[in-house]
C-alpha cells in the first residue's frame, strides 16, 4: 500500500498548495521555453520543494509536451510517470546532498551532465536535495558547468537553510534563480487532508484534522504522513482523542486547568498540573507552546476575534475563560512568555522553569490589584482631589509592583473652565492623572498636594508634605501646563505653606525618593485605616 504523502503527490504545477507565486513562474518559463539553467528553491521541509523540482522535470520530458500551451506536464504519459514516482529515468536524476557532498560527487555529476538527453525535445534534470550540505570544494567544482552549462541542461538545488550556501559559496547565488517556499496554512492543509479522506474513504473528525495540522507546522508531506500514523493505529473514526494518544498531544483539560488556577490565583495547583504533564511523558516545550496559543485565542476573542485551527474543546474553554481575563492582563502574561522562551529552550532543568512561568502567571493578578488600590487612593473623591477612598481589603500583596494604568479620557472634552477653586478643584484627579503620565514622580507630588485657593489667575498649591515644595516648584510651569489643558485664563502656579495660603518663603530641606515614599505612605495610612491596618500585618512597603 502506497503511504498517503506519496500517493497524493502533485503531478502538475496547479496541485502545488500554498506555492502559486512559484508554480506560475515555472509554467510560464516551460510554457515560453525561458526555463534557466539553475534554481534554488528554499523552504521549510515537507512544503513541496522536491515536488516542484519532480513536476517541472516532467513538463521538460514530457511525452505530450508539443500540444499543450499551459506549460503543465500530462503526469499520464510514460516520461511523467517514471518521473512522478522516481523510477530509474536516463534525463532525470536525483541526488542526495547529504551522503554526496564531496568533490568527488561533485566531478561526477558534472561529468554526466555533458551528455546530451536522450530524445530530442527532452532536458537532462539533475535534482540536488539538501544542497546546504555541499562543501566548498563541491560547489567550486560545479561554478563553471553553472556558469556556461551544456545546452537544455537544468539544474535543481534544494535546500532548507539557504544561508549556509550563501556563507559557503556566494558566487553560486548570481548563478541560480531562487524560489522561497512558504509554509502551508493550518486551513489548506485541513482543506487538503478532507480531500483526501473523502477521495479514501475515510471518516475523520474535523477536530482531528486541525490537530493534525497544527502538529504538521506548515508541511503537507507532515499532515498526510500523519494521518498515516494515525490510521495505522487502529480501525474506526478518527477522532481528536485519538490523536492525541497516538502523537502525544496535551489534552485541552490541562489548559483548562491551567487557566483556572491563573484567574483564581491558585498558585498551588500548579505543582499538581505540571506533575500531571510528566507522568503523562508530555514534552514541557510543546506544553508551553500549547499554553501561548491558548492565550493568544483568548485574547483574539477578548478583542473582538475569531480564533481559527483550535478544536472545539480548546474553543469552549477560550469560551469560558475569556470575560474573566482582560485583553491587558493576557498581553502581559505573554510578555513574561516571551522573556522565558529564551531560557526555557536552553535550560536543563525545564520542570523548574515551568513551574515557576505558571507560578508568575498565577500570581499576576494581585499586582494589578494593588495598583488599583493605590490609583483609588491616590484619586478617590475626596475634598481637593486629594484620595480618600477605601480599596478592598482583600486587594493587597506584599511587595508587589504597581503597575502604570492608562490615564481616562478628557472630563470636558474641548472644553475649559472658568478659573476658580471649585473648577481646579473638580479636574485635579485628571491633572494628576495627566502628570503621572508624564513623570511618576510629578504625579505622586500632586496626588499628596492640595489645591488651597484660586486668586485671578493664581493657582495656590499646598503640598502634602514641606518636603514636597522643592519639587513643586521646580516644576511650577509644567503643572500650569497641565492646569490650563482645563482652566482658562493661562493660570499660574504658587506654592503655599502648610499655613492658610501664604507663599513659601524659605526654601525647603532637599528632597529624597525614600522620604518622598515615606511620607505618601504615611499620608495613605493616615487616609484610610483598612490600608494602615494591612501594612501592619503584611509588611507592605510602597513601590513605583
Amino acid at each position: 500500500m502506497i503511504a498517503l504523502a506519496r500517493k497524493y503527490r502533485p503531478k502538475q504545477f496547479s496541485d502545488l498548495i500554498a506555492q502559486d507565486h512559484v508554480a506560475a513562474a515555472l509554467r510560464g518559463a516551460v510554457a515560453q521555453g525561458r526555463v534557466a539553467h539553475g534554481y534554488l528553491f528554499a523552504g521549510p521541509r515537507g512544503v513541496g520543494k522536491t515536488t516542484a523540482a519532480r513536476i517541472l522535470a516532467m513538463a521538460l520530458n514530457c511525452e505530450r509536451r508539443s500540444g499543450s500551451t499551459t506549460g503543465e506536464p500530462c503526469g499520464e504519459c510514460d516520461a511523467c510517470r517514471r518521473i512522478w514516482t522516481g523510477a530509474a529515468n536516463l534525463d532525470v536524476v536525483e541526488l542526495d546532498a547529504a551522503s554526496n557532498r564531496g568533490v568527488d560527487d561533485a566531478r561526477d555529476l558534472r561529468e554526466r551532465a555533458m551528455y546530451a538527453a536522450s530524445t530530442e525535445s527532452g532536458s537532462k534534470v539533475y535534482i540536488v536535495d539538501e544542497a546546504h550540505m555541499l562543501t566548498r570544494e563541491a560547489w567550486n567544482a560545479l561554478l563553471k558547468i553553472l556558469e556556461e552549462p551544456p545546452p537544455r541542461v537544468v539544474f535543481v538545488f534544494a535546500t532548507t537553510e539557504p544561508q549556509k550556501i550563501a556563507n559557503t559559496a556566494a558566487p553560486i547565488l548570481s548563478r541560480l534563480q531562487r524560489f522561497d517556499f512558504r509554509r502551508i496554512g493550518p486551513h489548506a492543509i485541513v482543506a487538503r487532508l478532507k480531500e483526501v479522506a473523502r477521495t479514501e474513504q475515510l471518516q475523520v473528525d474535523d477536530d482531528a484534522l486541525h490537530l493534525i495540522a497544527r502538529s504538521a507546522n506548515g508541511g503537507m508531506r507532515d499532515a498526510l504522513s500523519l494521518l498515516d500514523q494515525v490510521l495505522s493505529f487502529g480501525e474506526g473514526a478518527v477522532t481528536a482523542a485519538r490523536v492525541r494518544e497516538v502523537l502525544g498531544l496535551i489534552p485541552d483539560e490541562l489548559y483548562s486547568e491551567m487557566l483556572r488556577a491563573i484567574v483564581e490565583r491558585d498558585s498551588g495547583a500548579i505543582f499538581p498540573l505540571v506533575d500531571r504533564l510528566l507522568e503523562a511523558g508530555a514534552d514541557l516545550g510543546e506544553f508551553v507552546n500549547g499554553a501561548a496559543e491558548t492565550l493568544r485565542a483568548l485574547l483574539l476573542v477578548g478583542v473582538g476575534g475569531q480564533p481559527e485551527g483550535i478544536t472545539e474543546g480548546l474553543m469552549a474553554v477560550v469560551r469560558e475563560y475569556a470575560p474573566q481575563l482582560p485583553p491587558s492582563d493576557i498581553v502581559r502574561l505573554l510578555t513574561i512568555l516571551s522573556e522565558s522562551e529564551e531560557r526555557l529552550s536552553r535550560s536543563a532543568n525545564q520542570r523548574l522553569l515551568v513551574e515557576v512561568l505558571l507560578l508568575r502567571w498565577a500570581m499576576l493578578d494581585r499586582t494589578v490589584e494593588l495598583s488599583e488600590v493605590i490609583d483609588a487612593l491616590k484619586e478617590g473623591k475626596g475634598d481637593a482631589g486629594r484620595g480618600k477612598g477605601n480599596p478592598p481589603a482583600n486587594a493587597l500583596a506584599p511587595s508587589a509592583h504597581a503597575v502604570p494604568v492608562p490615564p481616562p479620557a478628557s472630563p470636558v472634552p474641548g472644553m475649559k473652565l472658568e478659573p476658580t477653586l471649585e473648577n481646579v478643584r473638580s479636574v485635579w484627579t485628571q491633572v494628576v492623572s495627566d502628570a503621572r503620565g508624564k513623570t511618576p514622580l510629578l504625579g505622586s507630588l500632586l496626588a499628596e498636594s492640595e489645591v488651597a485657593a484660586v486668586e485671578g489667575r493664581d493657582v495656590l498649591l499646598r503640598p502634602g508634605h514641606a518636603v514636597h515644595a522643592e519639587g513643586l516648584e521646580r516644576q511650577r510651569e509644567t503643572i500650569a501646563q497641565l492646569v490650563g489643558r482645563y482652566i482658562s485664563e493661562a493660570p499660574r502656579i504658587k506654592v503655599v505653606e502648610q499655613g492658610a495660603g501664604k507663599t513659601a518663603a524659605s526654601p525647603p530641606s532637599r528632597m529624597t525618593a525614600e522620604g518622598a515614599s515615606a511620607e505618601r505612605l504615611k499620608s495613605l495610612r493616615a487616609k484610610d485605616p483598612t490600608l494602615s491596618a494591612a501594612v501592619d500585618a503584611l509588611d507592605l512597603e510602597l513601590l513605583e
